[in-house]
């Protein structure tokens, strides 16, 4: 029982660095309809902007929690100020055009993302000075670190920020309304590329966060490390039902104890077979995803 409750938790810590990332992709896809492939380099991006600020400030940021919300901090803003120059040099002028235009526009500015970082930190991984202090504490018979339980914390924190934010404000009702009439939001006054760009800078910087997140408990980042977990990210998306926020979460919270029990009873080598043959079954049964509505085209 202590190892079945273990697995639990290292899933929802796992699922947690997905769901930061998946929200991005279903914040883009339900507002503008566009599957940003490049969002995972973000991730990327954020992991190393914290690495920067730990390198020029090492000794005045020192360790534990406050500082690395700190770096955090600072990733974000970084993340999410790409995020939106992506939005507006890449996507913004390929709106109307076909979407495999902005498909293949969106595959190159990934590339673009991954080399430029390569260029400027060079090929080889980079080791994060920081790790977040303290020791153990055992939760219903499972081992869980502080690290684990504090990043856990800022993830969910960030979320349900999220959440409050599109539910209950101004610009979430724009950006809800915008997801279900573009056209209508102009012809009411809604300053349509405004909200888009900050749906770009809110999902590029909770990627940002989850990119420091990942350096800081990992210890180690390199310019290809968001390939696999924008993959994983955009797979949870869909899994929830993309375009839906809490779906994305859920599908996260799925794929991540998806991939602990299959580490635990199978082997590691087989974490990314599970993680995309899960996708592929369960498309099968349910195209929408958890929590999606079946929609109709607009044209």
């Amino acid at each position: 029982m202590d190892h079945f409750i273990q697995l639990v938790f290292s899933g929802l810590f796992v699922g947690s660095f997905y769901a930061l990332v998946a929200l991005g992709y279903s914040m883009v896809y339900g507002i503008i309809k566009l599957l940003n492939f490049a969002h995972g380099d973000l991730y990327m991006v954020g992991a190393f902007a914290g690495f920067t600020v730990l390198s020029v400030g090492a000794g005045a940021l020192g360790g534990g929690l406050l500082a690395l919300i700190a770096i955090m901090l600072v990733a974000m803003a970084a993340t999410g100020g790409l995020g939106v120059l992506l939005e507006r040099v890449a996507y913004r002028p390929l709106r109307g055009a076909p979407r495999l235009s902005v498909l293949i526009t969106a595959v190159g500015a990934s590339f673009a993302l991954e080399y430029g970082i390569a260029v400027a930190f060079g090929p080889n991984p980079e080791v994060y000075q920081m790790g977040v202090s303290g020791g153990t504490l055992n939760v219903l018979g499972a081992r869980l670190t502080y690290a684990q339980l504090a990043m856990t914390a800022i993830a969910v924190v960030l979320m349900i920020a999220l959440d409050a934010l599109v539910r209950r404000t101004r610009t979430g009702r724009a950006m809800r309304a915008i997801s279900q009439d573009p056209k209508a939001c102009l012809l009411m006054g809604v300053n349509v590329d405004r909200v888009i760009s900050r749906t770009f800078f809110l999902g590029s910087a909770l990627a940002g966060a989850a990119g420091v997140m990942a350096g800081v408990y990992y210890g180690k980042i390199d310019f290809l490390m968001g390939f696999v977990i924008g993959l994983k990210a955009f797979t949870a998306a869909v899994i929830g039902g993309i375009g839906n926020l809490r779906g994305a979460v859920l599908g996260a919270v799925v794929l991540g104890l998806l991939e602990s029990f299959s580490v635990a009873y199978i082997g590691s080598e087989w974490r990314d077979v599970f993680a995309f043959g899960f996708l592929i079954l369960f498309l099968t049964v349910r195209p929408t995803g958890l929590l999606g509505e079946r929609v109709t085209e607009r044209v």
